[in-house]
């Protein structure tokens, strides 16, 4: 499988690792890490052993997963785990056939950057799947893979039941959802949570002429923050972008 950049890494589609019993424990118990909460893989209602099992496949050097959430537009998220042996890292980004490359969204990593989307964009992405292009289309799976790239001052008062029930559908123990979906939420482990607002009309001096309906956010480690999601790309493909992210009209 080939990504755009990535032709001689040892790229693999990961969607078959989201059956292992211990994947979303692996995947999001350090998300959960915070000096109030302290999880273990049971949270997750799977045992240290499943937990240890879908780490060594999400670390495995020699085949890097890549999670694959296409939306409207033609556009996908793409989640890839770059396993470098001495500095591995996560990098989670947008692309589409037209452009000339990635938008970046989110890295996670000792170098990191982010946060990459608003719990407004994450919500939206996580609901209008595109069914005809390869991926993961259930919302529930969609929604906890974005996840760690959300960082947002702003999160609606229902965003702790959404993510509950999200949790509850990857079979994450009912009784034990929301108290996770809190923790979760609580403190994100490598950035603040950001302020995000429609570009403006008039930018400050020397950031770039905005093109308008897409999210920016004051979070300075953001990769987003001062900067297009995506560089190169025409107005009308931006307006595009924008429909798909939830934040123009449709």
């Amino acid at each position: 499988m080939l990504i755009k950049g990535f032709e001689n890494a040892p790229v693999v589609a990961g969607e078959e690792l989201l059956a292992l019993p211990g994947f979303w424990a692996a995947y999001l118990m350090w998300l959960s890490q915070t000096d109030e909460y302290d999880p273990i893989p049971e949270w997750f209602g799977v045992d240290g052993a499943d937990a240890d099992a879908a780490c060594d496949a999400l670390a495995d050097e020699d085949r890097w997963p890549v999670f694959r959430i296409p939306f409207a537009g033609g556009h996908t998220a793409l989640i890839l785990g770059r396993n470098f042996p001495d500095d591995p890292e996560t990098e989670y980004v947008i692309t589409h056939p037209g452009w000339g490359r990635h938008g970046h969204l989110a890295t996670i990593s000792g170098h990191q950057a982010g946060p990459g989307l608003s719990w407004r964009e994450l919500q939206h992405i996580a609901r209008t799947p595109d069914l005809n292009a390869p991926g993961v289309h259930a919302e529930y799976a969609r929604l906890l893979l974005l996840l760690p790239a959300l960082g947002d001052q702003d999160l609606p008062e229902d965003a702790q039941t959404v993510l509950g029930g999200a949790l509850a559908e990857a079979d994450v123990p009912a009784a034990l959802a929301p108290h996770l979906a809190g923790a979760l939420l609580a403190d994100h482990p490598l950035w603040e949570p950001a302020e995000w607002t429609l570009a403006s009309a008039s930018p400050l001096s020397g950031s770039q002429e905005p093109f308008l309906g897409i999210l920016h956010c004051d979070g300075y480690m953001s990769p987003r923050c001062g900067t297009r999601l995506a560089q190169g790309i025409t107005r009308e493909q931006s307006n595009s972008l924008a429909r798909a992210l939830g934040t123009w009209p449709t």
